[in-house]
């Protein structure tokens, strides 16, 4: 039992020691919905690129919302169902 404890207490020991990463945020992130690209990977890569190729994963299209232009800020866009009359889906590219 003492070596179970031990055991326990070594484990709490360690995971206490951990700095919690509670505010970070990776460069590119999004769901079916839509997402977030961090404005300093929008200079390295094409932005417009990365979205369209996202929201196309789930058969949509992207639409743009709003563009912090300073280091720190993200560009943040939507992922939008074909709209009607479209005679095909959207279009995934590589890379």
């Amino acid at each position: 039992m003492r070596i179970i404890a031990a055991a326990g207490f070594l484990a709490l020991g360690m995971v206490a020691s951990q700095s919690a990463r509670a505010d970070y945020v990776p460069p590119f992130k999004g769901n079916d919905t839509g997402g977030i690209i961090a404005y300093s990977m929008a200079t390295q890569v094409d932005a417009r690129q990365v979205a369209v190729d996202h929201c196309a994963r789930y058969g949509k299209v992207v639409k743009f919302l709003a563009v912090q232009a300073y280091e720190g800020g993200y560009i943040s866009f939507s992922c939008r169902w074909v709209p009607y009359g479209a005679a095909e889906q959207p279009i995934r590219t590589l890379y």
